[in-house]
């Protein structure tokens, strides 16, 4: 069975300031999320799930979905707050308006999940070369295997100038994942990369391995992602904007139980919509792709 492209669209795009997923920056108004999804498909990927909010459903039918489901085995599911809660941690929860993160959006579509998996942002560009790596890896992994995956991307080809970005930067040991650890706030000083954890602001190197989100799962990962959120949810009920992260989650799983995670690199550079001042940046660059030949003016056609 092919692998599965889940698609991260559920984000509320506070520091861009609209809806960020559904942006057309294409020559014929696509979103970033369409060349993943192309890219996906002509890499190997059998079919694509999209995780979106409920709010934006007839924006993202009619700006996105209903174009591309005419090309593709293509489904969307809803990421809401209520999702996976009972009906007292709802109770407690009332009023949170932030989703509760990534590792909660993927248990979103647990139910349509059958095959092995690899889950991505909507607002980010990649490059085609993880596509094809994470096709391979996922085409030959059992749904039950404990063997994940992820790819790595060089986090000086991950920042952006326009403001801070979050990074989990990776220690890697043996072509496996050893651990990593979200940082919420890497920053640029003129040419100098900076992080603001643990209350220190930290000079970076540039060449250090960082998670973009671009993990390949088996289906028994769903399992511990179930325990881990369950864990999370308890502790973190009444706090207004903790999150669920896939990159701390991946890294408990590896430490904790028998599971690996095979660590792919990339030299791919990345651009993205994190900032409004991004857009213009990113459709230069699909522009740029488009005149080299690496995408057709319209990709659906």
């Amino acid at each position: 069975m092919k692998p599965i492209l889940l698609v991260m669209a559920a984000g509320m795009g506070s520091r861009y300031g609209g809806v960020k997923q559904i942006d057309g920056v294409g020559l014929d108004n696509e979103a970033l999320l369409d060349y993943s999804t192309y890219d996906a498909l002509r890499s190997g990927f059998g079919k694509v799930v999209y995780i979106i909010r409920r709010d934006i459903e007839k924006d993202f039918r009619e700006r996105i979905f209903d174009r591309v489901s005419r090309h593709c085995d293509a489904s969307y599911v809803f990421q809401e707050m209520s999702t996976l809660l009972t009906m007292q941690q709802i109770e407690q929860s009332r009023g949170r308006t932030k989703p509760w993160g990534t590792v909660h959006a993927v248990l979103s579509a647990k139910e349509v999940l059958d095959a092995p998996f690899c889950v991505i942002n909507s607002d980010d560009y990649y490059g085609i070369d993880p596509f094809k790596t994470m096709a391979r890896h996922l085409s030959d992994v059992d749904a039950d295997s404990v063997e994940q995956a992820m790819v790595g991307y060089v986090l000086k080809n991950t920042t952006s100038r326009s403001g801070s970005v979050s990074r989990a930067i990776c220690k890697v040991k043996d072509g496996y994942l050893d651990s990593m650890r979200e940082n919420k706030k890497i920053y640029h000083e003129g040419e100098s990369i900076y992080s603001d954890i643990d209350g220190e602001n930290r000079l970076l190197r540039g060449d250090e391995w960082v998670s973009m989100n671009y993990f390949g799962y088996t289906l028994k990962s769903l399992d511990f992602f179930s325990d881990y959120f369950d864990r999370f949810i308890r502790e973190n009920v009444s706090t207004p904007k903790e999150e669920c992260y896939l990159p701390e989650a991946s890294s408990e799983m590896i430490q904790t139980t028998a599971a690996r995670m095979r660590f792919y690199t990339t030299q791919e550079k990345w651009f993205g919509m994190t900032y409004q001042e991004d857009r213009e940046n990113v459709k230069q660059e699909i522009a740029s792709m488009i005149d080299r030949g690496l995408y057709p003016k319209k990709l659906w056609t």
